[in-house]
């Protein structure tokens, strides 16, 4: 698997030296190249993304105040001209930071470092559940827990992180992939609806405009990908 990356800084020049960096490491894929945060932002929301060299300062909202503006972020990898920028950088959890002008060499390092935390994550995903027929056993918090697959209403992706919402009680949060709890559940009782959401069918009670509605306030969009397939649900439960 390839490591999707983007690429975001205002200068032109630096934001074609690290995407030239990307294209040519065999292991990282270039989505995007944006010169903005807000640019950022829009391919964030609409691809799948694990990893964004991003500088920290650019005019408008800086790349740090935009790092920790976001909910479920990918890895980071800072670059800047200004090295005290280091400490910061690592106060919001960026996996590295790299300083101007930058070398391959120096990215290389970077790029490797977040392979090696991806392969880590990937590999503890595939112990991190077991299921039965009613239920399944997620870790959560150096906890083994067994959650009633009835309980389930809906899971959703927070990039290598699922959080799977309950009927009852809170949230519980797992070191998971969605396409490793998508294999262990049901097809039958479950269905992905979004790329980042499952649902449990037997808790569906409302639907408008091509969304799930939980409790009149939880909105889960279904999406052109999966539309079909829950549109085939529908008409086979709810036939007119």
């Amino acid at each position: 698997m390839k490591i999707r990356c983007i690429a975001v800084d205002d200068e032109p020049l630096a934001v074609k030296k690290i995407s030239g960096y990307i294209l040519q490491t065999p292991f990282l894929e270039l989505v995007a190249e944006c010169r903005s945060a807000i640019e950022a932002l829009d391919i964030l929301n609409n691809h799948t993304i694990h990893l964004m060299f991003i500088d920290i300062n650019m005019p408008d909202l800086s790349g740090m105040d935009f790092v920790k503006s976001l909910t479920n972020k990918p890895y980071i990898v800072f670059t800047t001209a200004y090295s005290e920028y280091a400490i910061d950088g690592f106060k919001v959890d960026a996996a590295d930071y790299l300083l101007k002008p930058v070398s391959y060499g120096s990215f290389l390092k970077a790029a490797n470092k977040v392979k090696d935390l991806i392969n880590l994550t990937t590999s503890g995903q595939q112990e991190s559940i077991s299921t039965a027929a009613n239920h399944l056993f997620v870790k959560s918090d150096y906890k083994l827990l067994r959650i009633e697959l009835d309980e389930i209403r809906y899971v959703e992706s927070m990039r290598e992180y699922i959080k799977i919402y309950l009927v009852t009680g809170k949230p519980v949060i797992t070191m998971m992939s969605m396409k490793t709890i998508e294999d262990k559940l049901p097809p039958d009782r479950f269905m992905r609806v979004h790329r980042s959401f499952i649902v449990n069918l037997s808790k569906i009670t409302v639907i408008e405009r091509s969304r799930i509605v939980f409790d009149g306030k939880v909105y889960i969009p279904v999406s052109d990908q999966y539309k079909s397939n829950f549109q085939s649900y529908i008409n086979k439960s709810f036939p007119t």
